[in-house]
């Protein structure tokens, strides 16, 4: 995620970064090269037949709506990993409150929040591709993480793990009824914001969305330059760049945004909502606490 103010004058029309620019370069070009080459044949060898301008202002129009509204439902996705993670890191923070209130020993604390750490860890291996065996081995130990990392599942295995613990306590009367109910309402909260964020990776938007998008922004771009022909003039590749820039960003755009937890700029920042558990963590366990992450280059992994 890039976090940065938005630059300003010169600045802005230079600044890449997190840009779509570099991804449509390539319809950009090739849009402004195809209305250049409608152009010429229009002044040197024959006329090439007009579009109405308005009847292309018609089809520009039903193409922004239908980009602006798959953007819509593209940010959605985008904002609600970003809201399912954000319930993620206050449920830890309950969770360690929780288990003070109900009068869990140091050793089952520190037994089930680093479990907890284990599990958001392997859950963003799982959604990212990220290689946790490291950090999950310094949390819970190389004998405890041996299993999460062989298991299938590996978040849910912690949950498991953690669920065997309060068994556990309940049974050794380290916990009472009441807030052995909580304790395991709060894990089911884990085991939903898991499902949430899988159903976000598995299902993306229907392809008929992107197919009908690209499809119908290279028919525009094919046909824009007759309409163009006789008004725009020498000015004409300018206008189609412009044109391919907007409606290819657009689409692109709402690409990106569709998937949340990859590894673009602009996607979400997991690794630094792992640390931020992980300093909460440490002060409820009244240890040292690692220091957040911080962007690199502007941008937040």
């Amino acid at each position: 995620m890039i976090l940065r103010d938005p630059p300003h004058t010169l600045r802005l029309f230079l600044v890449l970064q997190g840009a779509v620019v570099p991804r449509v370069l390539p319809q950009i070009i090739g849009a402004a090269l195809w209305s250049l080459a409608v152009l010429l044949v229009d002044r040197f060898l024959f006329g090439v037949p007009g579009l109405p301008v308005a009847a292309m202002g018609v089809f520009g129009i039903s193409l922004s709506l239908f980009l602006g509204f798959r953007n819509n439902v593209a940010y959605d996705r985008w904002w609600e990993a970003r809201k399912i993670w954000g319930g993620m890191v206050a449920d830890v923070r309950s969770l360690s409150q929780e288990l003070t209130v109900f009068g869990a020993s140091e050793a089952d604390r520190a037994y089930i929040l680093t479990h907890i750490l284990a599990f958001h860890h392997l859950h963003r291996g799982q959604l990212r591709g990220d290689d946790v065996t490291r950090v999950v081995t310094d949390w819970v130990g190389a004998e405890a993480a041996a299993p999460l990392l062989r298991h299938g599942n590996g978040p849910n295995a912690a949950l498991r793990a953690i669920a065997e613990r309060l068994r556990e306590m309940a049974e050794a009367e380290r916990i009472d009824g009441f807030g052995r109910r909580a304790l395991t309402e709060r894990l089911a909260r884990f085991a939903a914001a898991q499902a949430g964020n899988e159903r976000l990776l598995t299902t993306p938007l229907p392809f008929v969305y992107s197919l009908l998008i690209w499809r119908t922004t290279y028919l525009y771009c094919l046909l824009l330059p007759f309409a163009l022909v006789g008004n725009a003039g020498w000015f004409e590749p300018v206008l189609m760049a412009m044109v391919a820039y907007v409606f290819f960003g657009l689409a692109e755009v709402t690409h990106e945004l569709e998937h949340p937890f990859g590894r673009l700029e602009n996607c979400m920042p997991l690794s630094a909502l792992c640390r931020v558990m992980e300093i909460s963590v440490c002060h409820a366990l009244e240890r040292e606490a690692p220091p957040p992450l911080e962007p690199v280059d502007f941008v937040l992994t």
